[in-house]
């Protein structure tokens, strides 16, 4: 009885997984997300449009300059402030449809309005506070070396987005959220000794309480240096099994150790350097041409922002299916690290048919979702490789055998 119960054990853990049918209620939300996905990406057009081509940029620039009581850095921070003010009143009605109206119709939302709006306007003071502090370096760059400012200034984000990596955890998302030591005690234990296997030693575990916002799972792993965490929403702890959790863990994991976060600044500053340098080539032009229109004849006004944001928005746009493709790719050498490093597959497999469960995702969204949407490789594919993927193999010990602390074979 007891060899029958070992083999029997045997063959659960190797049964491949199918890929599960979408429900109704999946396929309207993913619908309605791709309506939503046009719209989103048509306003983030127009309104900058609408700002620059009616002269509204302008008279905002002048209004921030007399505030300001004349001075560079003040007129330029009171238009960063006006600007975000402005951009965020006009895009409230689509925020608070997207945000809340509809993931209350689909069943995701636990949140109340007053938490809503609340969120909404930290995130208003946060912008605030911030896009003064960032706006003024590439006007001053534009002023001090005019024909090399976008290279300068794409070169920024690499520092910036560090600074970022280090500041989030500890003082931005506790604005927003709750967080505390994870309670299950056994759970930690177990996350600790995949992370020191990892090579991800002194790391912290963390549980946020996001079931008052939402009934969506996730998890990940952030900081830098002394931030570093691992952070767990309290939903995946109440809807995922511990060695369905684990594999989700050992995912995040994957993208620390492999480094994807460094992968993802350097090509957040070639991105932003390529598309400050279409605004060097093009606004140029534009200005001599629209000038009486725009209220302005330098790109180094403040009043110029919008054309900036403008043309890089149209840049962002045209190279996102390649940017894409980089992060499905770092999305599945993560998940070929969870395989490695847990050596679950059918928890692997489980996990991603509870996540097309629980956040309403289709299984095969379609080519354009996956060409401008899709981050992440599809869940069927991503079910698929957990089924036939065998840890250990030769491949997974060449590229990842290094980074793991006393690991045996199977």
């Amino acid at each position: 009885m007891r060899l029958d119960s070992v083999q029997q054990s045997d063959t659960l853990a190797t049964t491949a997984v199918p890929v599960p049918e979408p429900s109704e209620l999946a396929r309207r939300y993913q619908r309605s997300g791709d309506v939503l996905w046009v719209v989103d990406t048509a306003v983030g057009f127009l309104i900058p449009a609408l700002l620059l081509w009616s002269g509204l940029s302008a008279r905002m620039r002048t209004w921030a300059a007399r505030t300001g009581r004349a001075g560079r850095f003040r007129t330029i921070a009171f238009y960063g402030v006006l600007y975000i003010v402005v951009m965020s009143l006009l895009g409230l009605p689509l925020a608070w449809y997207e945000g809340f109206v509809r993931e209350q119709a689909y069943g995701l939302s636990t949140e109340s309005l007053s938490r809503w709006l609340g969120d909404w306007i930290k995130a208003l003071g946060l912008s605030c506070v911030v896009a003064p502090l960032l706006l003024w370096i590439p006007y001053w760059l534009l002023r001090k070396s005019p024909r090399r400012w976008w290279l300068w200034t794409g070169l920024a984000a690499i520092p910036l987005s560090i600074l970022a990596l280090i500041v989030t955890p500890l003082w931005v998302e506790p604005l927003f959220n709750q967080f505390g030591p994870l309670e299950n005690k056994a759970l930690e234990t177990q996350i600790l000794a995949l992370a020191s296997r990892a090579g991800i030693d002194r790391s912290r575990v963390y549980e946020v309480k996001k079931s008052v916002e939402t009934k969506k799972v996730n998890a990940y792993v952030t900081g830098f240096g002394g931030t570093k965490r691992i952070v767990l929403w309290d939903t995946i702890l109440a809807r995922l099994t511990p060695r369905e959790i684990l594999f989700v863990v050992g995912h995040e994991m994957g993208h620390f150790v492999l480094h994807h976060t460094l992968a993802v600044i350097l090509g957040a500053t070639v991105l932003a350097t390529l598309s400050l340098y279409t605004v060097h080539r093009l606004a140029g032009h534009l200005i001599a041409r629209y000038a009486p229109r725009f209220g302005f004849d330098r790109l180094d006004d403040v009043a110029s922002l919008p054309l900036l944001l403008l043309l890089s928005g149209v840049v962002s746009f045209a190279v996102t299916p390649v940017v894409l493709v980089g992060s499905r790719w770092m999305e599945h050498e993560a998940d070929r690290f969870g395989l490695e490093l847990t050596r679950d597959n059918r928890a692997a497999a489980l996990t991603f048919v509870r996540l097309e469960e629980q956040n309403l995702d289709l299984p095969r969204p379609g080519l354009l979702y996956q060409l401008w949407r899709g981050s992440h490789p599809s869940l069927a594919e991503r079910i698929e490789f957990a089924n036939r993927y065998r840890p250990w193999s030769t491949g997974g010990m060449l590229r990842y055998g290094h980074f793991f602390r006393s690991a045996t074979g199977p």
